[in-house]
């Protein structure tokens, strides 16, 4: 089970993650069952790798950047963000 450090993280991003109708909400949920996944918080965003390598930056109120291709980012809604 994936354990982060809210401490600095973004309040925005933490409701969009960890509230149940949250827009990462259920990337968060995958996130947790998916041992190849690690997530670090850094400048108040959450940084998400797979096996090391960076995929995903889930930000508060700016867009969230995909890095590299990887099943998580086709978790985001992207019709939740303009």
């Amino acid at each position: 089970m994936m354990n982060i450090d809210t401490t600095n993280m973004c309040s925005h991003l933490q409701k969009k993650l960890f509230d149940e109708d949250g827009d990462y909400h259920q990337l968060w949920l995958t996130m947790k069952n998916d041992p190849e996944l690690t997530a670090v918080v850094r400048s108040r965003q959450l940084h998400i790798y797979r096996n090391g390598k960076k995929v995903l930056v889930l930000k508060g109120k700016a867009e969230p950047q995909i890095v590299r291709e990887d099943p998580i980012c086709d978790l985001l809604d992207t019709t939740n963000h303009v």
